[in-house]
């Protein structure tokens, strides 16, 4: 499962319902941001009861400052983040975003 997120209200209503999900933060015209959606989409064909969001930065702005004020994470594009219990358990940016870190990261949390 695989869904666009843009507002504060949606992803706060994540926080409230999923127990365990990823957000993948990316911008539409990075090449290293192309192929770290590519590696998202790979994770998520092979792990389909996975919840994962992704939110375009250049479209959701305000939602991926709030994300790293809010939880203390320095913002990168790209950038995977698993939220387990209304916490950021876990990061990667750029090159590290992989199907393989993904899956490492859900198994492990």
């Amino acid at each position: 499962m695989l869904e666009k997120i843009s507002t504060s209200d949606q992803f706060n209503q994540l926080l409230n319902e999923e127990s365990k999900f990823f957000v993948l933060k990316h911008s539409l015209t990075c090449p290293i941001s192309h192929e770290a959606y590519k590696q998202f989409e790979k994770f998520t064909g092979e792990h389909p009861n996975v919840p994962a969001y992704y939110l375009a930065v250049q479209e959701a702005r305000p939602l991926s400052n709030e994300i790293a004020d809010i939880f203390q994470i320095k913002h990168e594009s790209p950038q995977a983040l698993l939220f387990s219990s209304g916490k950021a358990i876990w990061n990667a940016s750029h090159w590290s975003i992989t199907n393989r870190s993904l899956t490492d990261a859900w198994s492990e949390a």
